[in-house]
C-alpha cells in the first residue's frame, strides 16, 4: 500500500526537483501539498506551487493547500538562488482556483482522514504546521510522521553563521513543532550539503518531450548560474529532494535519536536548532536526526527517481 504524505513546501527549485520525485512514485499517494511563505512570499509560492502540479500533470491530483505570511517573518527569502518568481524566472502562467484550501486546514482535514497514516514531509519553513497544530491541539497523534527538512547539528548554518533558512524564516513556529508530541525525522544541513550535484546533473535529467523533464530542464540550470555568481560554486545543493529519498529509501540515511529545540531570540542565534549532547543530558529525545547518509546511493537513487517521473510524463 502506497505511503499517504502531505509536501508541505515553498517552491523553490529545489522544492520543483523533490515534487518531481514524489509525485510519480508508485510508493507515495500525495494526498495533499501546501504552499509556504520562504524562498518566496506566500502568494508567489502558492502560485508557484499551482504553476508546479499544472505542468506536471501527475496520475493523481493532489489537493493544493495556500498559505498565509508568518506573523513576524524576517525580511529575507530565497530568490538570489531562485529568481525572482522562484522559479527561475520562467513566468509560468497558473489557471485561477475558484476553491482555494488554507493550508493549516487542509493539513488537518486530511490527517482526520486517515488517522496515523499520514506523513508530512517539510520542506520549507513550518508556519503551516505550527498553524494545524494550533488549529487542533489533538492532531500532533493522529501524525504517522513529520520528515522535516532543515536545521544543523554542527552549528553552521546557510543564512547566519548560525542558522538554517528554513528554521531562521518562522523560528518561533519550527519551535513548537519541535516541541510538538510528534514523531519527527530531521534532515538537517549538515548531511544534505554532503549531496551536491555538478552540472553533469543537467545530463542526467529526463528529455524535455516529457513534462517533468521539460520542467526540470527549464529552472534546473538556473540553480547553477545562482550557486557559482552568489556562492562561487560549482556545485548545487537540493535539500527538500534529499528529504524525499530519507521518506523514500530511509535505509540509505544513518540516524540517531536526539533532543532538538529551536532559539526565538538572540541577536546571533536566532533560529539556531541547538541539541543537548552532553554526557548525561537533560533534554528528553524528542526527534531521530540524520547524521550519516550513503551519497553515493543516494544520488543515483535520487537520479533515477526523476527519470522514472520523465517515463511517466510522457
Amino acid at each position: 500500500m502506497a505511503r499517504k504524505v502531505i509536501i508541505d513546501c515553498d517552491p523553490g527549485i529545489d522544492d520543483a526537483v523533490a515534487l518531481c520525485l514524489a509525485l510519480f512514485d508508485p510508493s507515495l499517494e500525495v494526498v495533499g501539498v501546501t504552499a509556504v511563505a520562504g524562498s518566496v512570499p506566500v502568494e508567489q509560492s502558492s502560485r508557484n506551487l499551482q504553476a508546479l502540479i499544472e505542468r506536471l500533470d501527475p496520475p493523481k491530483y493532489p489537493r493544493i493547500g495556500v498559505g498565509s505570511p508568518p506573523e513576524d517573518g524576517p525580511v529575507i527569502d530565497g530568490r538570489e538562488l531562485h529568481g525572482e518568481d522562484g522559479l527561475a524566472n520562467v513566468g509560468y502562467a497558473v489557471s485561477r482556483l475558484q476553491r482555494q484550501h488554507p493550508a493549516e486546514k487542509l493539513i488537518a482535514d486530511e490527517v482526520r482522514a486517515a488517522p496515523e497514516s499520514v506523513t508530512i514531509l517539510c520542506l520549507g519553513p513550518l508556519t503551516n504546521v505550527a498553524r494545524a497544530f494550533q488549529r487542533e491541539p489533538e492532531l500532533p497523534s493522529l501524525i504517522d510522521r513529520l520528515i522535516i527538512a532543515g536545521g544543523c547539528v554542527d552549528g553552521i548554518g546557510n543564512v547566519t553563521p548560525a542558522a538554517e533558512f528554513n528554521m531562521y524564516y518562522d523560528a518561533a513556529s519550527a519551535r513548537a513543532v519541535f516541541r510538538s508530541l510528534t514523531t519527527k525525522t530531521l534532515i538537517p544541513l549538515d548531511v544534505s550539503r554532503r549531496i551536491a550535484f555538478d552540472f553533469d546533473f543537467v545530463d542526467q535529467l529526463p528529455t524535455a518531450h516529457s513534462r517533468a523533464g521539460k520542467l526540470l530542464r527549464d529552472i534546473v540550470p538556473y540553480s547553477f548560474r545562482a550557486y557559482h555568481q552568489t556562492q562561487g560554486q560549482e556545485s548545487v545543493l537540493f535539500p527538500d529532494a534529499v528529504a524525499v529519498m530519507a521518506c523514500l529509501q530511509p535505509e540509505m540515511f544513518e540516524m540517531l535519536e536526539m533532543a532538538g529545540d529551536v532559539e526565538t531570540r538572540g541577536e546571533l542565534t536566532l533560529g539556531a536548532t541547538v541539541f543537548d549532547r552532553r554526557p548525561i543530558s537533560e533534554w528528553r529525545s524528542n526527534m531521530e536526526v540524520a547524521i550519516d547518509v550513503d551519497v553515493v546511493a543516494v544520488k543515483e537513487s535520487l537520479v533515477r527517481g526523476l527519470m522514472y517521473a520523465g517515463q511517466q510524463s510522457i
